[in-house]
């Protein structure tokens, strides 16, 4: 693993992580901290359009494209049948930062928070089975849960939490 502290938002479909990693993120980067976000997505996706010239450039058979303008960048690396890569070697690409959230990766072995709504497709607790979950954010009341529970919507509190946690401090 990075140097770099690292925080998870782990749960289940619908279960409120990309809202929480987004509000968290917001809230980081308000206290002066540079944040980095690593998303896990578990179907295919694509970031890039049809007919657009890094598109083109990809389905010509090219193993990684980088489209940079003077706003951003952007490489896209094509697995093309190679294994997943590990979050270690996702980590190992960023730039160095105060702060990565990660949304996903369930099983990894970082300090994490799971995210908990009524509305989502499984609400079966992970904690129980997972050391690394520090803490639950809930849109219910949770009271089966050996850890801190935190309002999803408590953003605040939740960013003091992980705070604490990492031992984190303003750049």
């Amino acid at each position: 693993m990075t140097p770099q502290p690292v925080f998870g938002i782990v749960g289940w479909k619908n279960s409120g992580k990309t809202g929480l990693t987004v509000r968290l993120t917001e809230e980081f980067t308000r206290r002066g901290l540079r944040v980095s976000t690593i998303k896990h997505a578990h179907h295919a996706f694509d970031i890039d359009k049809p007919g657009a010239d890094s598109f083109r450039h990809r389905e010509a058979g090219a193993h990684e494209v980088a489209i940079v303008s003077g706003t951003r960048f952007a490489v896209m690396h094509e697995l093309r049948g190679d294994p997943e890569p590990t979050l270690d070697d996702i980590l190992a690409r960023l730039e160095p930062a105060d702060l990565v959230l990660i949304e996903g990766y369930k099983r990894e072995a970082v300090p994490k928070i799971e995210a908990r709504r009524l509305q989502a497709r499984d609400r079966a607790p992970l904690w129980p089975d997972d050391p690394h979950v520090a803490a639950i954010a809930a849109d219910h009341p949770v009271t089966d849960a050996e850890r801190p529970v935190f309002d999803l919507d408590d953003t605040v509190a939740i960013a003091d939490f992980i705070t604490g946690l990492l031992g984190l401090t303003r750049t």
